[in-house]
């Protein structure tokens, strides 16, 4: 994931996601998260154009272990910003913010583990 700000990055996308940076040097991090997911942050800087154009991360979206960790996620991200939405649609409780660099981050509960998914989401279709 490119960002414009390396080190408010790192330390937004360890305390969401409860990763650990594994390997650092001075313009990338790896982040490594409970069950082995791995999220690469890449300080790009802030009057940069994303390189490939409108192309590439578009939103980040996962789904929190337990409720109470969804509600966790959603105090980190309202202490970003103020402009947080916490809903229940169809028996999913869906957090979305912004990240630190405007980036929208999606946290879902449950999880596909506890509910197989086997349609797409509308919500996809409304960003």
């Amino acid at each position: 994931m490119f960002v414009k700000n390396f080190n408010r990055s790192i330390d937004f996308y360890t305390r969401l996601l409860n990763a650990t940076v594994t390997a650092r040097d001075t313009s990338a991090a790896l982040l490594v998260g409970p069950g082995d997911y791995q999220l690469y942050l890449r300080e790009v800087g802030s009057r940069s154009e994303h390189p490939l154009g409108a192309i590439g991360i578009q939103y980040l979206i996962w789904s929190a272990d337990t409720l109470e960790d969804l509600r966790r996620c959603e105090s980190l991200l309202r202490e970003l910003s103020p402009h947080v939405t916490a809903q229940t649609v169809d028996g999913f409780n869906i957090v979305e913010g912004p990240g630190p660099d405007g980036v929208p981050v999606v946290i879902v509960y449950p999880g596909p583990d506890q509910v197989p998914r086997d349609e797409i989401i509308p919500r996809i279709y409304t960003w």
